[in-house]
């Protein structure tokens, strides 16, 4: 399928989608997220898939951010629904059963931060700049951030930057956990290959139940996720690749999973 404002490969078992809107540092508009939600679907749906790399083209930004002329044009109800769209399209990408590395260059705000916060990991180039900026709009972020941000840095740390609208650096946002490393900008695409290989080498269905039981676990209490855990544990013991996993560890050989 051929997209207006993506690009996407597959290189063996990793997709790589890039977002392609230069001329606005690929800023996210009712289009971008069509498509973003049209490629994802494409490739939960690919079982040769495993691992999904997300990043936007170029050094100069991953996402700058919602556009702001679709933004502008919005009322009480447009407003709530352009919100709840843009959510909905997120949380496909948070929970679309498959590990998701955002491969953040250059700038990644509002909306782009929002995106990349969505993702299972953020790896930052050196001269990434991270932020939420729309106080300055008179606004609340609208795609998730006021609830992701909390989760990954804390409270404090998330009102700092949501109250202030401030932008931060790549190490000041790997110190307060918003992103997970921090490479040269030459290195970031390298980097973000080696990590999704080495998850796309694991057992496709174990890697589905870590996400899925993370993500259940942590709405709830303790004794609840456990349960969530040891429900998923189990479903997994009935798996062929949990066989081949254990049979291949005693045979001293490396395995070859089904995704079964």
């Amino acid at each position: 399928m051929t997209y207006e404002t993506l690009l996407y490969e597959v290189n063996e078992a990793v997709a790589t989608v890039t977002l392609n809107r230069p001329n606005v540092l690929h800023a996210l508009n009712s289009r971008v997220f069509d498509e973003l939600e049209a490629v994802f679907t494409e490739l939960v749906a690919d079982a040769a898939v495993r691992v999904i790399l997300l990043t936007g083209a170029g050094e100069k930004a991953f996402a700058a951010g919602a556009d702001i002329n679709e933004i502008a044009a919005t009322d009480v109800v447009s407003g709530e629904a352009k919100a709840r769209r843009g959510q909905g399209v997120l949380q496909l990408i948070e929970t679309c059963g498959k590990p998701v590395i955002a491969c953040v260059n250059g700038f990644a705000l509002g909306g782009g931060c929002e995106l990349a916060m969505a993702c299972t990991l953020r790896i930052a180039s050196a001269t990434a700049k991270l932020g939420q900026p729309e106080v300055k709009l008179g606004l609340v972020p609208g795609y998730g951030g006021t609830q992701r941000l909390p989760r990954l840095v804390g409270q404090a740390a998330a009102l700092k930057l949501l109250l202030t609208g401030g932008m931060i650096g790549a190490e000041e946002a790997l110190r307060i956990g918003l992103v997970d490393e921090v490479v040269p900008a030459e290195r970031l695409m390298a980097r973000g290959m080696e990590l999704a290989r080495t998850m796309a080498a694991m057992a496709p269905l174990a890697v589905a139940g870590c996400l899925e039981a993370v993500r259940r676990g942590g709405d709830v209490g303790l004794e609840e996720a456990l349960g969530v855990e040891a429900e998923i544990f189990g479903r997994l013991c009935g798996s062929e690749d949990k066989a081949e996993g254990t049979r291949a560890f005693l045979e001293k050989r490396a395995a070859v999973w089904a995704g079964r």
